[in-house]
């Protein structure tokens, strides 16, 4: 589903994934911020990081699930909802079926890697075990002028 349907409470957990892209963008990094919520409170935070730990995996929602498995001691997160500012893409969405998180919600989507609505799609895979619902174009605008401005200043 596309940016319809989403509460008051999905807007203040995308605001706050915003802050995070932010600090991202600030350090240098593409500004990509995400939360993993879980009855209402934070139990992970991440933003992109590839470049400045020089390790290809550190996207922010890969950062989101090590802080939240780390805080919780288990590398299972269910009954979560992870809030991205960027449509995830394959890897991220790999890590994301595998901690067992039930619900995605992003902001603007990724038309080259996007693995959730714009490429490949890997939630409506039915081959997999775990079935994650998924809600997109939370802050959509916000979210793409944000990484668009980094570019472009990059530029």
């Amino acid at each position: 589903m596309k940016g319809k349907g989403y509460t008051p409470i999905d807007r203040e957990w995308m605001t706050q994934a915003l802050l995070l892209a932010e600090q991202a963008g600030a350090a240098g990094e593409v500004p990509v911020g995400a939360v993993l919520v879980k009855d209402g409170v934070a139990i992970g935070e991440g933003w992109n990081q590839p470049i400045s730990t020089c390790d290809p995996t550190a996207h922010a929602e890969v950062m989101a699930l090590r802080d939240a498995a780390s805080r919780l001691e288990n590398y299972r997160l269910p009954e979560t909802t992870l809030y991205a500012t960027i449509e995830p893409c394959t890897m991220c969405v790999g890590a994301i079926l595998h901690a067992r998180v039930s619900r995605i919600v992003y902001g603007a989507t990724e038309p080259r890697a996007g693995a959730v609505e714009s490429q490949l799609r890997l939630t409506d895979m039915t081959h997999y075990n775990h079935k994650i619902d998924v809600l997109g174009g939370v802050l959509a605008e916000e979210c793409s002028n944000l990484i668009s401005n980094f570019f472009r200043k990059k530029r």
